[in-house]
């Protein structure tokens, strides 16, 4: 392989760990969370206070399903959507395990995926965390505006996943492996409009897609599932246009994310659901539960994330954004 498509040896997924709120758990892939709750705001004070106790919930969960005590991980590679990711820090002072913050909006699962990987296959490592958090009342106050406002959401809006995922990834053998990953560009094609996150990440997908079968040598139809981040339905459609003008054409294992996690009409949720935990907890309950089963052998994840913030949104910024994939396959 060349250019920022690159091979992974000797890492497997040893187990992984999903919470999610209650519009999360009535979805249709609500059986495959491991943990579902029916207060987002999870008694606390505030929703920030929340979305905290989904992310320490997860990666406890994950310990709990290992058998391994905080001793036995090497290090926590975890984000969010919050200014200065303050949820994986504040999350993180409850386990006694060396943290790296991570930060690709929502991207960072695939971010933190990859990082491990490769730490994991240097030898220095043996068991990292990769964990990300989201919230959708955290993300509203944070991108666009409190929901205490009242604000209408534009048709081509998403609708931020409440939930943790987490991934126990480490060098013993398991069914579940890493195997490649591509480095995401930052890609911008002057979108600017916060409410429609799938425009502006349309386009980093597709060129990360793109390459990663241009240097892999690989073709779409070697997976199983080639599944984006949160794009949601108006996004994926985009990005299928936009990979089709360069000469390569996805099937019908092609979906996203944030198209599955909800039931879009009558859930109400605008074009699917996005945020940090979008891509780590679908990955995490349906799709990680898919490989275990058999029914998935090959998955090509790409989560996707819209790089700007609340501020650099009202200065007049553009929104450019950002595609890592993440290649998972079962061992034979």
């Amino acid at each position: 392989m060349r250019g920022s498509t690159f091979g992974i040896d000797g890492v497997f997924v040893e187990n992984t760990a999903s919470v999610v709120g209650p519009k999360e758990s009535e979805g249709p892939l609500g059986k495959y969370f491991d943990k579902t709750v029916k207060d987002d705001l999870l008694g606390q004070k505030s929703h920030e206070l929340a979305e905290i106790r989904f992310h320490i919930s997860a990666i406890r969960y994950l310990l709990n399903k290992t058998s391994h005590t905080e001793n036995d991980v090497d290090l926590c590679i975890s984000g969010d959507l919050l200014d200065e990711i303050t949820g994986a820090s504040l999350t993180l002072r409850e386990f006694d395990i060396p943290f790296m913050g991570a930060y690709n909006a929502c991207a960072t699962f695939a971010e933190s995926v990859i990082t491990a990987s490769v730490f994991i296959s240097s030898g220095k490592f043996s068991r990292i965390i990769s964990s990300t958090s989201s919230h959708f009342s955290t993300a509203e106050r944070q991108y666009r505006f409190p929901l205490e406002l009242g604000n209408q959401r534009t048709p081509l809006s998403q609708w931020t996943v409440t939930a943790a995922g987490a991934v126990m990834l480490s060098d013993v053998p398991s069914k579940v492996a890493v195997k490649r990953a591509t480095l995401g560009k930052v890609i911008d094609l002057g979108v600017t409009d916060a409410n429609d996150m799938g425009a502006c990440m349309a386009p980093a997908a597709a060129d990360t897609i793109f390459r990663h079968f241009a240097e892999s040598g690989l073709s779409p139809d070697y997976y199983d599932l080639i599944a984006t981040g949160d794009l949601g339905v108006a996004g994926s459609e985009l990005m299928k246009l936009l990979i089709k003008k360069r000469g390569l054409e996805l099937g019908l294992n092609y979906n996203d994310c944030g198209a599955m996690i909800f039931n879009r009409v009558s859930q109400d949720v605008g074009q699917g659901g996005s945020g940090a935990a979008c891509s780590s907890s679908v990955f995490s309950g349906y799709i990680y539960k898919k490989m275990l089963s058999g029914a998935l052998k090959r998955v090509l994840l790409v989560p996707t994330g819209a790089l700007c913030s609340k501020t650099s949104t009202l200065q007049g910024e553009s929104i450019p954004g950002i595609a890592h994939a993440v290649a998972f396959e079962v061992n034979e």
